[in-house]
């Protein structure tokens, strides 16, 4: 089958694809090196959307390179360069209609269609060049990988092979090219390490040092001064030297590396990483059409899995989902925050208020009981501030202006008289709370919002006893804040919606995720993992050895094990947790007497590390009493999984939020749950866990699943 009949095959399988088309001009290069055709990959829209790859797109870069190919054998150019339009060079393959196919051959022949047309650069009759003038990624890479030069723009923000990520493998020539071009071990670290490191994007600087460009211009000229450098290359007056691969042991040494990464990530547990590094260790070889011929069969059969759709839903409920939060009010009800007060000044409080200032850019001010306290909350904001100013985040003016919008007082009428936005984190006791904002509303302005950062106290019975309870929300960050982007908003029996809408408005300015949420116990990612927790302790305490209690979750591919989490959170903020939520529904949330043990001796954790890898502390195992009870890993397993999927079901039935996704974007973006599972809801579906504990799934066939 022609290529032509291939994609033409293939479009039909993508209703909606937004079509990218493939300008060909041609212009005289410098120095008299001749006449040169330059191909802009452009989908029509403003300068802020990606360019993607489907069929159509691919059929129109094919049509470009029909014309410059017969303009290449008739001696009309002396060569080809392709490029992108502004800021954005390409990101890739349309996965819009990637996640609609059905059938194994079509998504075959998706991976045949791109590797036909790309393959086509590498074998006209002139040079070839590609110029990432931006954003590249997944395919926009590959098609850069087939010419025989690359230069890279200095101001490139984001450059990266991020299908692993998703649950693929780069199947446009990724795996084959990029080893045999910059080394396995450079590939690796593009390929699998990054992109199992939360999909980390490289910076124009690094691409060239890494050697996949050949030439770094800035941003400004980029495109002419790519140009310029294309004339000399074309006239030999330079000459671009590239290394000898090593394609001895240190390849295999590379490949090895990269399954000990991917093992340390997803514990086996999702097969794209292991099917990249497969064809990367027999690129080895050099034979680029049998690594083609390999990544075409591991694109359709990772295409038809349940990781790829997964990782697209993932993708999806963040980019999308995640910027639209459902349920929320009017933004036009919004009002204007123009100074934010801090109640405490410890480490959480001090974190908010760093956040604030550099997110709102407003006069931020902290009050805490005494003056040692809220001194050295506005010193650690200072400090961090410093930190910014010496890496080069920030200018000497932003660091002396910021530093200057931050106060501390000990009266908080003076503090808050003017605020329009109050937000405690001050100790997790509710009569603490009620205190703190009974004082604070006695001095705050009538339309100041009244925010709590509590992790798992009703935010109705904090505002039960002001006059004014409809402006109190909680907004519930996770820690460390300025890592997690999750945001749990959640509306209180008397919240208004326009207290809400400013909510929301400030979540926005704060680059955060912000997911509604009922005010129920601990409300969303607290509770699901306090439950997940809590079975886990449960087996310990009934006789399951901790390393097999541990070991039996790994197939989910988690960033962590649950002790090693449990010591992240802190014990004593797990213990209580787990009391909380035992006093709201005791009859599936346990207070485990081995945790309450582990607190009360002030341990930190379960583990020491005296060996550079997590050992069961003796002091912790002198203090554990277990039964006599013991599971094996399945059976630990198929006990947590049911207690989650029941959760979940009940948490959905009470409303704690609007639908299964939210609880996703909940866990993959405050919790680190891997992107290769969606969340939770899709792995229980696949696993048949949904269906077992609930009697159905979680999600309708075709969200995060092969289309019915």
């Amino acid at each position: 089958m022609s290529t032509t009949e291939l994609l033409k095959g293939a479009a039909e399988l993508f209703p909606d694809e937004v079509v990218t088309s493939a300008h060909v001009r041609h212009l005289d290069l410098p120095f008299g090196a001749g006449r040169f055709a330059l191909i802009t990959l452009d989908n029509g829209f403003d300068h802020t959307k990606p360019t993607t790859f489907g069929p159509q797109s691919l059929a129109n870069l094919d049509a470009a390179i029909d014309q410059v190919e017969a303009e290449a054998a008739a001696g009309d150019i002396v060569g080809v360069g392709i490029t992108g339009k502004p800021f954005i060079f390409a990101v890739g393959a349309d996965l819009k209609g990637v996640e609609l196919l059905k059938e194994h051959k079509d998504a075959l022949a998706i991976g045949k269609g791109g590797h036909e047309v790309f393959k086509r650069l590498s074998g006209l009759a002139v040079p070839t060049f590609a110029y990432y003038n931006g954003a590249a990624m997944g395919g926009g890479v590959e098609v850069g990988l087939h010419c025989k030069y690359r230069t890279v723009s200095k101001a490139l923000p984001a450059f990266s092979l991020p299908e692993v990520f998703l649950g693929l493998v780069p199947g446009w020539g990724g795996c084959t090219i990029l080893p045999n071009l910059i080394g396995a071990d450079k590939a690796v670290s593009v390929i699998i390490e990054n992109s199992l490191n939360q999909n980390k994007q490289l910076k124009g600087q690094q691409v060239f040092d890494l050697g996949i460009a050949d030439a770094l211009f800035e941003g400004a000229d980029f495109l002419e001064q790519s140009l310029i450098w294309t004339a000399q290359v074309l006239k030999g007056d330079v000459e671009v030297e590239r290394p000898v691969i090593d394609r001895g042991e240190a390849w295999d040494q590379a490949v090895a590396r990269g399954r000990f990464i991917a093992d340390s990530k997803v514990h086996g547990a999702a097969p794209a990483a292991y099917r990249a590094l497969d064809i990367i260790a027999n690129a080895k070889n050099g034979d680029l059409q049998q690594g083609y011929d390999a990544e075409d069969i591991a694109l359709a059969d990772l295409i038809m899995g349940g990781e790829l759709r997964s990782g697209i839903y993932a993708f999806n409920l963040v980019q999308k989902r995640g910027k639209r939060p459902a349920g929320a009010p009017d933004k036009s009800l919004a009002r204007p925050v123009t100074k934010v007060g801090v109640v405490g000044a410890g480490l959480m409080a001090s974190q908010l208020a760093l956040l604030f200032l550099r997110r709102l850019e407003v006069p931020v001010v902290l009050t805490d009981i005494d003056q040692e306290r809220v001194d050295k909350g506005v010193g650690y904001v200072h400090a961090e501030i410093e930190k910014l100013l010496g890496k080069g985040r920030i200018n000497q003016d932003k660091a002396n202006r910021l530093k200057a919008l931050v106060t501390g007082v000990l009266d908080k009428a003076e503090g808050f008289a003017d605020a329009d936005f109050i937000i405690e984190a001050v100790f997790e006791e509710i009569g603490v709370k009620q205190q703190v904002f009974a004082e604070v509303e006695a001095v705050a302005p009538a339309h100041a919002i009244l925010a709590t950062n509590t992790s798992s106290l009703s935010v109705s019975e904090m505002a039960s006893k002001l006059k004014n309870p409809e402006r109190v929300v909680g907004f519930h960050f996770f820690n460390p804040v300025a890592v997690l982007p999750l945001l749990e908003i959640v509306r209180g029996e008397k919240t208004d919606d326009a207290s809400l809408a400013t909510a929301f408005a400030v979540a926005k300015k704060l680059k955060k995720t912000a997911v509604l949420t009922k005010d129920a116990p601990a409300f969303v990612v607290n509770r699901i993992l306090t439950r997940f927790m809590g079975e886990i302790q449960n087996v310990i305490d009934e006789g399951t050895p901790v390393e097999v209690a541990e070991k039996a979750v790994e197939p989910l591919g988690l960033p962590m094990s649950p002790l090693v989490l449990l010591e992240l959170v802190g014990p004593a903020i797990g213990l209580h947790v787990s009391e909380t939520l035992n006093r709201a529904f005791p009859d599936r949330f346990t207070v485990s007497p081995n945790l309450a043990a582990v607190v009360k001796a002030g341990k930190r954790g379960f583990y020491v590390y005296d060996s550079g890898k997590p050992e069961l502390d003796p002091e912790v195992a002198a203090l554990l009493k277990q039964g006599d009870v013991v599971l094996t890993e399945e059976q630990v397993r198929d006990r947590v999984l049911d207690a989650v999927a029941q959760e979940i079901g009940l948490m959905l039935d009470e409303g704690v939020v609007a639908e299964a996704q939210d609880i996703d974007l909940c866990l993959i973006t405050g919790a680190g749950w891997p992107f290769h599972l969606g969340g939770i809801t899709p792995y229980l579906d696949r696993e048949g866990v949904s269906e077992r504990v609930n009697g159905k799934k979680f999600l309708a066939p075709g969200v995060a699943s092969v289309p019915a």
